[in-house]
């Protein structure tokens, strides 16, 4: 399969919201991707198919999400609900989309795609200092067109990104100057039940002032699966391993770098990680990464993303899709995304870092 074999639209679908009430915050994203969304939801039906997880249980999860979601922060509930009722699907069938990290960790037949973002301290234009962030985004080549740019506004903080249709936030940076990465990760005790990570970034992008906020959010949330989130102001950047067993800081490298790959980088988690699902691919994505780094400095966003390039023989940094692999194991660079949170920008590619001079930039400010 070529770079552009897979589905992807001639322009990208970009939805703005505004609105104070959580409900009709969702309603008005349900509109606008109600289309988009049916595709999505069969590539999930399929998906959960392919994993073994009969749609009764699906169901009987997305609904568990749901309840932990409102008991919680149910002005989230509301969003998705809000989601459904514009997009005229049931309920539960969002809820799932956001719940589908938690839901997939039933099943090895669909492992997880895999993301590489690195986060790095910078000269600032003022003289200062700032921090500036790079990742791709890889998922299912089938849901290459199951993807939209968001501008949201109506919570305490407006905020800019990518994710998915159906899904409340993935990747992105907020009015306050908060900015967050996100890459999944694997534990063996993942499940339905706690906060859906998804959710969880959607709740950071809304609410969080900074990085440290961030953080606070996030310790305060119910957590029964895995993610890692990159979380970066103009002061300070944060890796965090976030897991069933809780919440664990990554210590920075000795030139205050954050890298991330696809596996825990805190040793509580990482005795209960499910290896098989990245593993040696990611630490040879990391080694590869790190050692590029110290080779060439990177100081700009265009540096940060000739650091994600790769071709044939190098780890697969720019994940290009197999076209020999079956369902559930063809994943792509789907997307590529620049974040710097003193311009409250996201500058996302709609391809992968080798196609940056070919493909679409869009470029938003929270």
């Amino acid at each position: 399969m070529s770079l552009t074999a897979f589905p992807r639209p001639g322009r990208r679908l970009h939805v703005a919201v505004d609105a104070a009430d959580p409900r009709e915050r969702g309603r008005l994203r349900g509109a606008r991707i109600a289309e988009g969304l049916r595709t999505a939801l069969d590539v999930y039906d399929r998906l959960f198919a392919l994993a073994g997880i009969p749609g009764p249980t699906v169901r009987d999860d997305a609904h568990r999400a749901l309840d932990a979601i409102d008991a919680f922060r149910p002005a989230l509930r509301e969003q998705i609900e809000g989601i459904a009722e514009g997009a005229g699907a049931e309920p539960w069938r969002v809820a799932a989309l956001n719940a589908r990290t938690e839901i997939l960790a039933r099943s090895r037949a669909v492992p997880p795609g895999e993301c590489s973002t690195v986060v790095r301290r910078v000269p600032a234009p003022d003289g200062g200092t700032t921090h500036l962030g790079v990742q791709t985004w890889d998922w299912h080549v089938e849901l290459g067109s199951s993807w939209h740019t968001v501008d949201s506004a109506g919570g305490a903080h407006r905020h800019v990104g990518l994710t998915e249709h159906g899904i409340l936030a993935k990747i992105g940076v907020n009015s306050a100057g908060l900015a967050l990465h996100f890459n999944i990760l694997g534990h063996r005790d993942d499940r339905v039940g706690g906060l859906p990570v998804h959710v969880l970034a959607a709740l950071v992008l809304e609410e969080a002032d900074d990085a440290a906020h961030a953080v606070e959010l996030i310790r305060s949330a119910p957590l029964a699966s895995s993610g890692s989130f990159l979380l970066f102001d103009q002061e300070r950047a944060v890796l965090l391993d976030l897991s069933p067993d809780g919440v664990s800081e990554v210590p920075p490298t000795a030139d205050g770098t954050r890298l991330r790959t696809n596996h825990f980088l805190t040793p509580g988690p990482a005795r209960r990680e499910k290896t098989w699902l990245y593993q040696p691919d990611s630490g040879e994505r990391y080694a590869f990464l790190r050692d590029r780094l110290d080779r060439a400095p990177a100081t700009t966003h265009d540096d940060l993303l000739r650091l994600l390039v790769t071709g044939p023989g190098e780890p697969p940094v720019s994940c290009v899709p197999d076209p020999d692999a079956p369902l559930g194991r063809r994943w792509a660079s789907l997307a590529t995304v620049l974040l710097d949170p003193g311009a409250r920008t996201a500058r996302i590619l709609d391809g992968t870092p080798a196609e940056h001079a070919d493909r679409p930039w869009y470029t938003l400010r929270a």
